[in-house]
């Protein structure tokens, strides 16, 4: 592979407005808000915490649990982390805050590598540029605050690209980075890794076009020790877990196994096309308008790697959208190249289009942050009455207590959007720097101010604590029904209660835990002793029966 040829600059390349410790500042502000602070949350966060609370309590970190019992729904090199950073954080922060913090670190390293992809394919400015479009863009919000193992999936896919973008200049360094992509995507989410980077790989043996700058190959001698070494370090990487899983227990890895392969066979679930279309449209929003200047400004350079590699990415990453329902968490592998297209482009915007964008953003999230002083405001002071009564309506129960730390965080974060609004010099690259520090100031804003709300309405705390109280006591045998995985490792967490299937002999346990809609009730023979839901839920309600 040879050196990736820059793209042609019309204009002179003007320096970003915030670089240096400052953006990195930001960057860092962005990662950490909202990774702590708050318990497990239905669905997801509460899930994956859950795994991480079966690692370092019941042991056998080769099989994930949840509330005591195996689940074949992923491979775990998240949860490892997670556990890992409990250890030492345990006397700092609460068990979850800590695992969480997990997804704070894989969020860093795909900044960083989406920094040095952009530098090493374009140059310095839009290496700059990448980690700002990343915390700019709307579909990176909450999967890279929430415990979930597709942080650590979009850690190693921009790993990947840097490696590959490195291959021709730096061989070892490329294909160190590489491998460690390859080999640590599988243990972070199994085929779906491989089906988003592996033919990635395929790009090495092509050339470049004639008439380009360089008339080098990608074929070269050091490019393919590069590789040799991606995969020395990927394969074993790779199969650690799956070969160690063989030899403690095979039959879970074939059910992890045969999960993964479900993902391929025909009939698996899929979206329509207009429902995909609306979720990328959303999620990658404003990197993907950005992503497309710059394909059409470099229309004739697409066979080049600066502009080859994203592009071939970002169609992996379409394919696998168009082939899962229309979830958010689907539109992830698609996000990074769109960045890496729009860290091309960003800085080349034709005025009218950046001058758009730039008014967009500053009124958009001007009014953002207005909005949530109100709401923030109106639970503290009870003024506005109306927006008081909408908040307490929807968390009945709920008192707000003024915290001087959140109000201070709030301020500061107030202070430097007006900051970013009244100094940012022009240039043609303020547009995406004021819409990324006005998602990242409007993200710490609702952190600051409706945190213990959100919390109050979404915690199992409160409910575990009611069940627990109302267990029986010497009762070791719960049986359950219809209750959902978040339930199930919520109360293991908050009350160390754990119930049993049906499958295992659950329907001869005295007391039955029943999960359902409300006015739900049990079979004949088993006597209601408790009742609980979250505040404000009006659809999932939980129920102990105790057997006639």
């Amino acid at each position: 592979m040879p050196p990736p040829v820059r793209p042609r600059i019309d204009q002179p390349q003007a320096a970003l407005p915030l670089s240096g410790p400052w953006l990195w500042l930001l960057c860092a502000a962005w990662l950490v808000a909202g990774a702590i602070g708050h318990d497990p949350w239905k669905t997801d966060d509460a899930i994956h915490l859950g795994v991480v609370v079966g690692f370092l309590r019941d042991g056998g970190w080769l099989i994930p649990k949840i509330a005591g019992e195996a689940w074949a729904g992923t491979a775990p090199l998240y949860h490892w982390t997670a556990a890992a950073l409990v250890w030492p954080l345990q006397t700092l922060l609460p068990l979850h805050d800590a695992a969480r913090l997990a997804t704070t670190l894989f969020g860093a390293v795909t900044l960083v590598a989406l920094a040095g992809t952009a530098r090493a394919l374009y140059d310095r400015e839009a290496g700059l540029a990448a980690p700002l479009l990343a915390i700019g863009t709307v579909g990176l919000l909450i999967p890279l605050h929430d415990a979930h193992p597709v942080a650590a999936l979009l850690a190693c896919q921009a790993l990947s690209y840097w490696g590959l973008a490195l291959l021709a200049t730096r061989p070892l360094a490329g294909g160190a980075l590489l491998g460690l992509g390859l080999g640590g995507g599988f243990l972070a989410d199994g085929v779906t890794a491989l089906a988003i980077t592996v033919p990635l790989l395929l790009l090495i043996g092509s050339r470049y076009p004639k008439g380009t700058s360089s008339g080098a190959r990608w074929r070269d001698a050091a490019t393919w020790r590069g590789v040799v070494l991606a995969l020395a370090i990927a394969l074993p990487l790779a199969l650690s877990w799956p070969l160690a899983l063989y030899f403690e227990n095979g039959a879970h890895l074939a059910a992890w196994w045969s999960g993964e392969l479900r993902q391929f066979m025909p009939g698996s679930a899929t979206g329509a096309a207009g429902d995909l279309l609306e979720l990328i449209g959303w999620a990658a929003f404003p990197v993907w308008p950005i992503a497309v200047w710059a394909l059409w400004a470099n229309r004739r350079r697409l066979a080049e790697p600066s502009m080859l590699l994203p592009l071939a990415g970002l169609m992996l990453g379409m394919l696998w959208l168009f082939s899962r329902e229309a979830r958010a968490l689907h539109a992830l592998p698609a996000l990074l190249p769109l960045i890496l297209l729009a860290a091309a482009g960003a800085g080349k915007l034709r005025r009218g289009a950046a001058n758009a964008l730039d008014w967009f953003g500053m009124m958009t999230f001007t009014l953002l942050a207005g909005l949530i002083w109100l709401g923030g405001s109106a639970m503290l002071t009870g003024v506005p009455p109306q927006v008081a009564h909408n908040f307490a309506k929807l968390a009945p129960g709920f008192t707000a207590d003024l915290s001087v730390t959140a109000l201070a965080v709030a301020l500061a974060a107030t202070a430097g959007w007006i900051v970013a609004l009244t100094r940012l010099p022009r240039s043609p690259w303020r547009a995406v720097t004021h819409w990324a520090i006005g998602l990242a100031v409007s993200w710490i804003l609702l952190i600051a101010l409706w945190m213990p709300w959100i919390d109050y309405g979404k915690s199992y705390r409160p409910v575990a604590a009611s069940l627990q109280a109302a267990i029986p006591d010497g009762s070791r045998c719960i049986g359950r029904s219809g209750v959902g995985l978040p339930q199930r490792a919520s109360l293991d967490y908050f009350g160390g209660i754990r119930t049993v299937g049906p499958r295992k002999g659950g329907r001869n346990c005295p007391l039955l835990l029943m999960q359902g809609p409300p006015h739900e009730e049990a079979q004949p023979g088993w006597k209601k002793i408790w009742e609980g839901s979250r505040p404000g839920d009006k659809n999932e309600r939980l129920r102990l029966y105790r057997k006639i």
